[in-house]
């Protein structure tokens, strides 16, 4: 018995232990090491942040031998004498632009894929009682950091953010960040090796200081109960905690409530409130404060409801039809990866204009500002992380790095009521190993986020004359089947689709989340010669009509909004590395099939308002 009682003493004086240390001592960010896939993302909306942008001209060397490590590339040492030999020299080398891919800045990279080093200065002053981070929000597909010589970290993943925490190592007047960036395509990478989309490598989107108090606002997720009369959520501290309230506040709606921070910098909350819904017709965004510990952060967030409920998806408790597209990152207008407000403005408008309700953002996280625009014109997304067509199934590692990327897309918009899907993968070829790897996601997603519904792109098909038969195993562990099909393209002609018959296992919700039909603007033919504007709208017609008569349909995404680019297809003078499959194209022309969509979207009777 004595024993027993020493033990269970051990025990809690280990729990308190435990408690204190986590109490005192500020989390940090560590750099992972090679075959992790990188450091947690730790600062929470970082556009409501004090930051310093570090956008512009970098200085670069390209680096196709990988050669800029054994030559200590990130010192970026100076010759001090005559007889020093450095033989290399970030100063004099060409420059690139930041955010930007490498591959449209200069011809001669435009097929590159491996290293390049990336350079640039800034003066910056240290304040008291301020933790800084290097925040980067993304950049493809692995990075490692230095700051004046130091290694930060690294990380792995082309369209995630990372951020390092250097109040430590950042120099109080002038200082050089060297970022090495390789985008080689890898067998345990995700994605893998093959993918039909271009490859784009660099900094490609925005590099950031951000300061935040000693004990700051790390993360936190605000919602709307599935009650629908509840706001509850979550908030996390990073830091020596002080204090033990959080406050959170919506001014619009005279709601202020406090609740109390555990020991481990953590607190819940739920409390009954009003609120106006957020939905695709009326985009309702409250602003919401939280604060304590000596910070706040403010936030435009919407609030509403996402169920299933047998094979319909239900807004606010009410069906509705997902009209949506699938959209690449892609600029319009230019070459290379979208990144600025006019690149998102414009694609999601072209969207609106389509009379869609719904985006799919394929095949990869998109740039956190697409999301937050979505959120304010009332676009319903479908958020995908690139596990694509076949990868390393069995591959300890390749299914870490998916579940970070996982993890660090919903910890970036998990507070955007625009998110709909969480989608794990496109096209991947069934087997045990496969299933098993995605069930893992789809578990993992649901433990970070419950309030969402969560998909896939899936393809495998049963054929038996016209009757076609869905019944892929992993459509047990999703909550909504996503299903692309090419009929009249990759198999068949486009009046097989008058016959075919569809069934799906599972008694869900369906979403036809890609098909579609290559066509060059402005070449025109009758409907039968492939590639012509009148093939494609054709091809929708006939796809349209045999879509509606699909009982389980919820909604669909045709493939694509905008021509893209893709090193697989090579037919000069139509494809020249371009995917036509379009309804615009990249010089933003709109092809016959546009319209055809947007007839059928206008004439689409809702199943019901999603609003209040």
């Amino acid at each position: 018995m004595k024993r027993a009682m020493v033990g269970a003493l051990l025990v809690l004086i280990f729990l308190l232990i435990t408690s204190l240390l986590a109490v005192l001592s500020p989390c940090q960010t560590n750099a992972s090491s090679a075959s992790s896939p990188g450091p947690f993302p730790l600062i929470a909306n970082v556009n409501g942040r004090t930051a310093i942008s570090l956008d512009g001209t970098w200085n670069t060397i390209v680096d196709p031998y990988e050669t800029g490590m054994g030559s200590r590339f990130y010192e970026n040492a100076k010759a001090k004498t005559k007889s020093d030999l450095v033989e290399y020299d970030f100063d004099h080398s060409p420059k690139l632009r930041v955010p930007g891919d490498w591959n449209t800045q200069r011809d001669s990279l435009l097929f590159y894929e491996g290293v390049i080093w990336y350079q640039r200065y800034f003066s910056y002053q240290k304040r008291a009682h301020i933790r800084t981070f290097l925040y980067f929000g993304a950049a493809n597909y692995r990075a490692r950091v230095w700051l004046n010589g130091n290694k930060l970290g690294e990380h792995e993943g082309g369209f995630t953010p990372f951020d390092f925490e250097v109040t430590d190592k950042i120099a109080d007047g002038e200082n050089s960040i060297v970022v090495e960036v390789d985008n080689s395509r890898r067998a345990d990478g995700v994605p893998g090796l093959h993918t039909d989309w271009w490859n784009y490598g660099g900094l490609t989107r925005e590099v950031q200081l951000v300061e935040v108090p000693e004990t700051f606002i790390e993360s936190y997720a605000v919602h709307l109960a599935k009650n629908g009369i509840q706001i509850e959520g979550w908030v996390q501290f990073n830091g020596p905690r002080q204090k033990n309230e959080v406050t959170v506040e919506i001014p619009e709606i005279h709601l202020k409530r406090a609740t109390l921070v555990d020991p481990a910098g953590r607190a819940v909350f739920g409390f009954p409130a009003k609120v106006e819904l957020w939905s695709p017709e009326n985009p309702k965004l409250y602003r919401v404060i939280i604060s304590g510990q000596d910070d706040r952060v403010s936030e435009e967030i919407g609030f509403r409801t996402i169920e299933v409920r047998g094979t319909q998806i239900l807004v606010n408790g009410k069906p509705l039809f997902l009209r949506g597209i699938c959209m690449h990152e892609e600029a319009p207008f230019r070459s290379g990866r979208a990144f600025s407000a006019e690149d998102d403005g414009t694609l999601l408008n072209w969207a609106k204009e389509l009379d869609a309700n719904f985006v799919r953002l394929a095949h990869y996280p998109h740039n956190e500002e697409m999301i937050r625009l979505a959120d304010r014109m009332g676009l319903l997304v479908w958020e995908e992380v690139p596990v694509y067509w076949d990868i390393d199934w069995q591959n300890p590692a390749t299914i870490e790095n998916a579940k970070a990327q996982l993890r660090d897309v919903i910890a970036r918009d998990q507070n955007r009521a625009a998110v709909a899907l969480w989608s794990m993968s496109n096209e991947t070829p069934i087997s045990p190993e496969r299933t098993a790897f995605l069930k893992t996601l789809a578990d993992y997603a649901r433990q970070l986020d419950s309030t969402r519904l969560i998909t896939s792109a899936m393809n495998r098909v049963e054929h038996a004359g016209d009757v076609r038969t869905f019944d892929d195993p992993l459509g047990e562990s999703l909550d909504v089947l996503g299903l692309n099909e090419y009929i009249g393209w990759y198999e068949g002609r486009t009046e097989d689709a008058d016959r075919a018959q569809w069934k799906f296992a599972y008694g869900k919700p369906v979403i036809i989340s890609e098909f579609g039909a290559s066509a060059q603007y402005g070449l025109h033919a009758d409907s039968a010669t492939r590639f012509s504007e009148e093939y494609q709208a054709n091809l929708f017609q006939h796809q349209l009509a045999m879509l509606q008569r699909i009982p389980e349909l919820a909604g669909m995404s045709p493939w694509v909004l905008m021509d893209f680019r893709s090193p697989r297809r090579f037919l000069p003078g139509i494809q020249d590395y371009f995917n036509r499959k379009g309804l615009i194209s990249d010089r933003g022309q709109h092809k016959q099939a546009f319209y055809v969509l947007r007839k059928f979207y206008q004439e689409k009777q809702p199943l019901g308002a999603a609003g209040q």
